[in-house]
């Protein structure tokens, strides 16, 4: 989520300088409402916008409620999220289906603000819960425009109607009305309506929108917007919310580079829900707009909810159920291990995937050096294998691996360690099918846990004592040492009053050897 980047950072540096506080003193308060409120201007967020968010904040940060907390700077945190969730919109909203089909949505919006290609992926979304979506080309404004959705709709497998050519030539009102006909006769349940986009306030355009929303009677009207706009989102929303009056937002572009106050200020100024994010610019990077998700990642405190069902999605639970069996009975291969590797690309960008993580805002940079392609590279070596070598890499001697690097565009070396990596992952996979505690790479042993024993050995394990040394200082250190592997560590992903686990750089350099090469 590089929108956010530079804001998640600030904030997260703000609330790490509370940590060493016992007690929160005004001053103290006063410096990190004054910290935030600095961090969201310079995210471009709406000045009044800033100022209701921060008024909240220095108002419950020196109530009782914090007063009483056993960790107060812990509870600034609780007080900073909720209050983003409020300004996010609070609840997540859901499309709103109409009763008798089709249902009809009507997009409207800045021209380059992403409508087209947003018609697209949500007409993918809903075919894949099981809907026909229809689209409907009433942008005859824009050049091509009619062109660019007939392309967008082929490559998302949706139907389209556009039987005007465009580039200024038809009536939109006329083709909208006809479109919704024509998915009644065709029995297409909803139908997404492309209107023309402006370059600014643009008072003629603004009465085509109005007089098409009015010809069509919508179920929804979605006001795409430009997550990159910054201040300019509050006034483009209030011209769209008084000329076209739309009932949901969508974010486009949120996996850009630049500062994000659309997203904080919209749906605040404007007291419509942001329904839609989208985070790239393939037609499968759309995501329901979650507020108290997207409020965790704005504090580095992840988002491991959307991470878990991208995974649901892109797993198949009876191979998974497949893939465990031949764990626990050591068969499994690098052909089992090609497959997952492949569904696991189906999830998405790695990075992406990463950045979900609780703490990973402080790896920033490790992040950006994570190169993806070598997983592609992992996949062409194990594709250059035989069948009778991904099932049995013991056949895989030098003439063999040598034939496999020229095929690959690697080296020996290359597969060498794909080999020794493989051998690793699979023995700490079989480690955890029988119910034992794995080394993870980068992290450790787990303490108070044997590698590869299981919880009925561990228990037998834990009878017998390690021999005392008779010299009493040396007992004490003993004791003082295994008082500490004991601790359990407390505290939240800002590392506030506590040692929480965060991925180090070894592990993410870890994960790489994983995926492919150093």
């Amino acid at each position: 989520m590089a929108t956010f980047g530079t804001l998640s950072e600030r904030l997260t540096e703000t609330f790490r300088n509370l940590r060493t506080k016992g007690k929160l003193t005004p001053a103290d308060v006063d410096g990190t409402v004054r910290e935030i409120r600095r961090a969201l201007l310079d995210a471009d967020v709406a000045l009044e916008v800033v100022k209701e968010f921060t008024a909240k904040i220095r108002e419950r940060a020196l109530s009782d409620e914090v007063n009483r907390a056993l960790n107060p700077a812990q509870q600034v945190v609780q007080i900073v999220n909720e209050e983003l969730i409020s300004i996010l919109g609070g609840q997540q909203r859901r499309l709103e289906f109409a009763k008798i089909p089709p249902t009809v949505i009507m997009l409207a919006g800045l021209q380059g603000s992403g409508k087209t290609t947003f018609a697209g992926k949500l007409a993918k979304m809903l075919a894949k819960d099981g809907h026909t979506p229809l689209l409907i080309a009433a942008d005859l404004q824009r050049p091509n425009a009619v062109g660019q959705l007939t392309v967008v709709a082929e490559r998302a497998g949706a139907a389209i109607f556009a039987p005007e050519p465009g580039n200024g030539v038809g009536n939109p009102v006329k083709v909208s009305r006809d479109g919704i006909e024509y998915a009644k006769r065709h029995q297409h349940d909803i139908v997404i309506v492309d209107t023309a986009g402006r370059l600014g306030v643009d008072a003629e355009l603004m009465k085509q929108a109005a007089d098409i929303r009015k010809e069509v009677q919508p179920d929804e009207v979605l006001f795409v917007i430009d997550s990159m706009i910054g201040q300019d989102a509050v006034n483009t929303a209030k011209a769209f919310q008084e000329g076209v009056d739309f009932t949901g937002v969508v974010l486009s572009k949120l996996d850009g580079d630049a500062r994000g106050g659309a997203a904080l200020s919209v749906a605040s100024v404007t007291g419509r829900p942001i329904i839609f994010a989208s985070t790239g610019e393939g037609l499968d990077d759309l995501e329901a707009f979650h507020p108290d998700r997207m409020a965790s990642r704005i504090l580095d405190l992840g988002d491991i909810l959307t991470l878990i069902e991208q995974a649901q999605q892109a797993f198949d639970e009876e191979e998974a159920l497949k893939v465990a069996e031949k764990l626990a009975n050591e068969q499994f291969t690098l052909e089992d291990f090609l497959e997952q590797m492949q569904q696991f690309k189906k999830m998405g960008s790695m990075k992406k995937m990463l950045g979900m993580l609780p703490g990973m805002g402080n790896m920033k940079q490790q992040l950006e050096d994570f190169d993806e392609r070598e997983i592609d590279r992992t996949e062409a070596i194990i594709r250059s294998m035989t069948p009778a070598e991904r099932r049995t890499p013991k056949l895989l001697n030098g003439s063999r691996r040598l034939r496999i690097a020229r095929g690959s565009g690697s080296t020996v070396t290359d597969v060498n360690a794909l080999v020794q990596r493989f051998e690793q992952a699979a023995k700490m996979m079989k480690t955890v099918a029988r119910g034992g505690v794995p080394n993870i790479p980068g992290m450790g042993p787990v303490p108070g846990a044997r590698p590869g024993a299981s919880a009925k050995r561990g228990k037998k394990g834990a009878k017998k004592q390690a021999p005392r040394s008779g010299n009493p200082a040396k007992r004490a250190a003993e004791a003082a040492g295994l008082a500490q592997a004991n601790a359990q560590p407390t505290g939240s992903g800002f590392g506030l009053g506590g040692a929480s686990k965060v991925p180090t750089e070894a592990d993410l350099a870890e994960i790489q050897k994983l995926l492919g090469k150093n």
